[in-house]
């Protein structure tokens, strides 16, 4: 039986789409407080967590038990699927790439780290503009530093809907304050708005402003 921690629904969500998070610094627990309002009919979400490569794996089975969609640490050539959140393990880049099947599946890189990242929240969001176009919603969480930055900038140029968490609610406002500089966020919101604003955009007759 669903609890009020794990809502089941929220109207049906627009096929097609894919949810992109990343975040550092504080991350962890506003992780956790978006996934808690997002709905068991989710579409794919992807999240970059800086985070040594060692508690990765407990943090996913952690939000598992907590979030009504399921939560695991991603895994190289699995499909991308609705109702899913994946995590970019402690040790490789997370990325996208189109399944000769259709829809996406999760890569994995051990690439050289990026903005002295690896994983990178910027090599995430530079793949999700590139592949899902449109179709994304980018989301940049608490965090030092500028990861993410530029890559939010990129998925809004290429027409996804990007959110920045606001510097009230942030546990360190680097991130995202660096990403409202550059115009990268086309809204700035407090943590515990975030979920509501990216059903927004997924559920159908949600609103989608300019």
């Amino acid at each position: 039986m669903p609890t009020a921690t794990r809502p089941l629904s929220s109207g049906h969500v627009s096929g097609g789409r894919i949810i992109f998070i990343g975040a550092s610094t504080g991350g962890t627990e506003a992780i956790k407080q978006v996934l808690l309002g997002m709905p068991q009919n989710s579409p794919p979400i992807l999240i970059t967590q800086h985070m040594p490569e060692m508690f990765t794996g407990a943090f996913a089975r952690r939000l598992d038990g907590l979030c009504a969609l399921r939560v695991k640490e991603a895994e190289h050539g699995e499909a991308v699927l609705p109702g899913t959140a994946y995590i970019a393990p402690g040790h490789s880049h997370l990325l996208i790439r189109r399944a000769s099947v259709g829809g996406f599946q999760c890569e994995l890189s051990r690439a050289e780290p990026v903005n002295r990242h690896r994983p990178s929240v910027d090599v995430l969001f530079a793949a999700a503009a590139e592949l899902a176009g449109a179709a994304a919603v980018g989301v940049l969480l608490t965090g030092m530093g500028k990861d993410g930055a530029r890559g939010l900038l990129a998925m809004r140029r290429a027409g996804a809907w990007t959110i920045a968490q606001d510097a009230g609610s942030c546990v360190v406002y680097g991130m995202p304050r660096e990403a409202a500089m550059i115009g990268a966020a086309c809204e700035v919101v407090p943590l515990d708005e975030v979920a509501q604003h990216v059903l927004r955009q997924v559920v159908p007759g949600g609103a989608r402003d300019a």
